[in-house]
C-alpha cells in the first residue's frame, strides 16, 4: 500500500473495488502456490495511486 494513505482515504467505490480484488486474490491463492497474482496487485496499486493523488490535492 502507498505510504501516505490510509484505508479511510479511499472513497466508498474504491474500498469496494479493493475488497473485491482482495477476495479474487484469495480465491486464486487457494488454487495453489504457483498462481500469478501480479495483474490483480497492479490494479490495487492503481487504485492506491489514484487515492494518493486525490489526497495530495487537498
Amino acid at each position: 500500500m502507498a505510504k501516505d494513505i490510509k484505508f479511510s482515504d479511499f472513497t466508498l467505490g474504491e474500498k469496494a473495488r479493493v475488497l473485491g480484488l482482495l477476495g479474487r486474490m484469495g480465491k486464486r491463492g487457494l488454487a495453489g502456490d504457483t498462481v500469478d497474482l501480479s495483474d490483480l496487485q497492479r490494479r490495487v496499486e492503481r487504485i492506491e495511486k489514484q487515492a494518493e493523488r486525490r489526497k495530495g490535492k487537498k
